[in-house]
């Protein structure tokens, strides 16, 4: 079960990592899986927003998609990328 706290400790990590490179997966739709690298741009009380480095574009998720395994997202720590929340016995990526 998703509780406040969780998702108020998602914030917090994102919110200190502003700037910071990360790589976000995620699901499309049947079957299909998107991969990107990505720039944490700025953080909101509901969403925050990265900017694609190759296309150049921007994208919303929410807190709320990390939590519940909807999109994973791996943080840059200057030498390889770590994920954000970590991965369980069974993931969907």
């Amino acid at each position: 079960m998703i509780c406040q706290d969780d998702i108020s400790n998602i914030k917090t990590e994102i919110g200190e990592n502003i700037g910071q490179k990360i790589i976000i997966r995620g699901a499309m739709g049947r079957k299909k899986f998107f991969e990107e690298k990505a720039v944490i741009k700025s953080t909101y009380p509901n969403i925050f927003i990265v900017e694609n480095e190759e296309k150049e574009t921007n994208a919303s998720f929410r807190y709320t998609d990390i939590l519940t395994k909807e999109l994973q997202v791996s943080i840059f720590n200057g030498s390889e990328y770590f994920p954000l929340v970590p991965a369980e016995l069974k993931s969907k990526f």
